[in-house]
């Protein structure tokens, strides 16, 4: 998800710093409908990464405290994996909730290009 995420940013970012590779105001107005779907997709794929993070780190924190608790080496071991498992899901949605902030800037820049076609 990460690399199809960044390379769909980097394809508009590239449409954006070369507007003349856009012929018409109607290919600018298929590629916002485009990256509108886009954003609804990943959007969703941020949501339940959210939900997943937050649920294990929810697990992480009640495996510490049951673990300080109990003092089981059972427990610490599985505070350990739940450490081990947060921090990637930590990383991939900061990754995903990043691109779709830059996502949302480059719709408000394809709203221009269509607004400044419509005036001239």
């Amino acid at each position: 998800m990460k690399k199809r995420i960044i390379t769909y940013r980097q394809r508009i970012d590239a449409l954006l710093t070369a507007p003349e590779s856009v012929s018409s105001i109607e290919q600018w107005h298929d590629i916002l409908q485009e990256h509108l779907i886009q954003i609804g997709f990943f959007q969703h794929e941020r949501l339940i990464h959210l939900i997943v993070t937050v649920t294990f780190a929810i697990l992480t924190l009640i495996s510490i405290v049951a673990s300080l608790m109990i003092c089981q080496p059972a427990l610490f071991i599985l505070t350990l994996l739940f450490l081990v498992l947060l921090v990637p899901y930590i990383m991939h949605y900061y990754t995903l909730e990043n691109e779709v902030q830059k996502m949302y800037t480059q719709y408000d820049r394809i709203l221009e290009h269509i607004r400044s076609d419509k005036i001239q």
